[in-house]
């Protein structure tokens, strides 16, 4: 990016796990003296402690359809990164980079978060699928029906990048986990875990026993939280310094650096009960149907596949370390923050 060249970039969802691992990143970033940091957020006391960290405040919702098409339409950056099928607040962002478009000349940027709940089946649990999703591959990611998860949303922003007046790039996360560490968390403004794994934590504490959908065979993608932060903010410096980076049909960019099944999930949740007097077995068991009405709702999504390579992201120098036998090595942390949380 240009020298002494002020950036106005406005984020939602600064309180979240995945926008607080971001905020956080601008923050620390080396050209963070270029860049005017507005945040939406619910909380008065959350943004007297963002005017702290010399970011604006704004306090509102994704439901002030106006007051998001004014704050887009002053922006030259947005990160939307607080609900990935909130529809009418991307309308109205959208809204205002066609305002922001119209009054310069100049397409501004939208990088919004979906997820890779977009690519699921309805397996519940009994089979893992061959298909596996390429980001890089325009033409295949074209194909997802307009009726999966998150599409909708998602369809509305790629069309905008078509209509010409907005760039537009979408990051789809996978299972993301990890405790996330660091100022944002300190001062009580962002939520520091995920929501897959610290659920599945949470009921097997609850039915005293690891578990999981059918068989458990189904195949999700995962990716570190702090490796996910560091995607945002690769994907924008190549968006800022014109890198020839793919954008609107050719703008997906996965979260991904491993693959995992729910049984060995439902599994590593179990040997940790065990290992603390409160499990049984060490092996997960199926979720009865009065399980799944109880804890998911009656919804079998946890059962589905979701396969994907980042090769777009990858291409952007983006280089996750963090594998899966991390990633289930990190439950035992996860099993017993909750155990904290929940005595406190």
């Amino acid at each position: 990016m240009a020298a002494n060249t002020e950036i106005s970039v406005f984020i939602t969802g600064a309180t979240g796990y995945i926008g607080g691992a971001v905020l956080l990143r601008l923050l620390n970033h080396p050209s963070i003296s270029n860049f005017k940091i507005t945040a939406l957020v619910r909380s008065p006391d959350k943004a007297e402690k963002l005017k702290t960290l010399g970011v604006t405040p704004v306090v509102g919702s994704l439901d002030d359809s106006e007051l998001l098409k004014k704050l887009c339409s002053e922006s030259d950056v947005v990160m939307s990164m607080a609900d990935a099928d909130h529809l009418s607040s991307v309308q109205a962002m959208l809204s205002g980079l066609k305002t922001k478009f119209e009054a310069t000349g100049k397409a501004p940027i939208l990088i919004h978060t979906s997820g890779t709940g977009v690519l699921t089946d309805n397996a519940a649990g009994m089979y893992q699928y061959d298909t596996i999703w390429n980001d890089a591959d325009p033409e295949q990611m074209a194909t997802l029906p307009p009726t999966q998860l998150h599409r909708d949303v998602d369809l509305a922003i790629v069309g905008a990048d078509e209509a010409g007046y907005v760039k537009t790039y979408i990051v789809l996360p996978s299972t993301i986990w990890g405790i996330a560490q660091g100022r944002l968390v300190d001062l009580g403004i962002s939520n520091n875990r995920s929501m897959q794994i610290p659920g599945l934590v949470r009921v097997s504490l609850d039915r005293k026993q690891g578990g999981m959908v059918g068989l458990g065979k189904n195949l999700w993608p995962n990716v570190n939280i702090e490796e996910q932060g560091d995607l945002f903010i690769i994907l924008l410096d190549a968006v800022l310094t014109k890198q020839d980076t793919g954008h609107g049909t050719n703008g997906y960019y996965f979260g991904e650096s491993g693959e995992h099944s729910l049984h060995d999930v439902g599994k590593a949740i179990a040997e940790v009960l065990v290992d603390l007097g409160i499990g049984k077995s060490r092996e997960p068991t199926t979720f009865t149907k009065e399980e799944i009405d109880k804890y998911f709702q009656g919804r079998l999504v946890m059962g589905s596949n979701s396969r994907c390579r980042a090769n777009h992201s990858r291409s952007l120098g983006w280089n996750p370390q963090k594998s899966t036998a991390d990633m289930l090595a990190s439950i035992r942390a996860e099993v017993e923050y909750t155990l904290k949380v929940s005595s406190a």
